[in-house]
């Protein structure tokens, strides 16, 4: 059966980049590997704690299949990989910062709203 989400095809260029970094975690994953440079999967498993294993795994699947990171794997004992930006995915780094400061003054508002009605 068809996945209808994968045939459809975007109809703007804002669908398009929604398609690559919506959703709960994609933005998320983005930013902490432009904090940390290079993560590996249990380091991202521990930040983005209400991540599932599962979809943990799908999301950097998705992000590695759209060229936003990169997947390096070590053919080591026990095995190791590590996840890092691609030159796409940095490019992406100034929006997400945009978010995080809107996301910020957002907070602030709220805070200060609601010290107000404590009053």
């Amino acid at each position: 059966m068809e996945n209808k989400s994968e045939t459809c095809q975007p109809t703007c260029s804002v669908d398009y980049a929604f398609r690559r970094i919506g959703g709960k975690y994609k933005g998320r994953i983005l930013w902490y590997l432009h904090e940390h440079k290079t993560l590996r999967y249990g380091a991202l498993k521990r930040i983005l704690c209400d991540v599932t294993t599962k979809m943990l795994t799908q999301t950097l699947r998705e992000l590695e299949t759209d060229n936003l990171i990169n997947r390096k794997v070590y053919h080591e004992v026990p095995p190791k990989v590590e996840y890092s930006l691609t030159e796409t995915g940095r490019e992406l780094i100034p929006f997400i910062e945009y978010l995080r400061q809107w996301g910020d003054r957002q907070i602030e508002k709220e805070n200060k709203n609601s010290q107000t009605y404590k009053l």
